[in-house]
């Protein structure tokens, strides 16, 4: 049996453990985190596979929309939403801007990060923003039409 040891001498492992617990890393790390992205074209056609020719449009997405990468296929992306729809958008179409969508209906968008600040617009379920910044639980937000504001985390995806 193969061992390795640590300088001391004194502790062993078997080479089939150390490899065991490295591959279980690689598993729980590709599981727990998927990529990230978002739609980097005013209007972008979501089909039900990985072509135009023989696969239909399911639905039909706007810029900021967010995905998590599930698969890639050539110049092909299979993805998630925040709603859990599957579908199938062309790389082409994908960027890395950080960007969230509302998750649930009616949601105030304020003046500045806080509840004790104005509400100057609101959203509904399915409204995707860009991320312009950050600061504790709340992000600074862009639409595509230009309107900035801040959004609680716990209100989008």
């Amino acid at each position: 049996m193969v061992t390795i040891s640590c300088r001391s001498g004194r502790e062993k492992l078997p080479i089939r453990l150390i490899m065991l617990i490295l591959l279980m890393s690689l598993v729980l790390a590709g599981t727990a985190w998927a990529e990230r992205m978002s739609v980097d074209a005013d209007k972008a056609n979501i089909r039900s596979g990985p072509g135009t020719d023989k696969y239909d449009v399911l639905w039909e997405v706007e810029r900021y929309h967010p995905v998590e990468v599930i698969r890639k296929q050539g110049d092909w992306v299979f993805f998630r939403d925040f709603e859990g729809d599957e579908g199938w958008i062309h790389a082409t179409l994908l960027g890395k801007s950080a960007t969230v969508i509302t998750r649930t209906d009616m949601v105030n968008i304020r003046s500045a990060p806080g509840t004790q600040y104005d509400v100057i617009f609101k959203a509904e379920r399915g409204v995707p923003f860009r991320v312009l910044k950050r600061q504790g639980d709340w992000i600074h937000i862009r639409s595509t039409d230009g309107d900035e504001g801040w959004i609680h985390k716990n209100v989008v995806w």
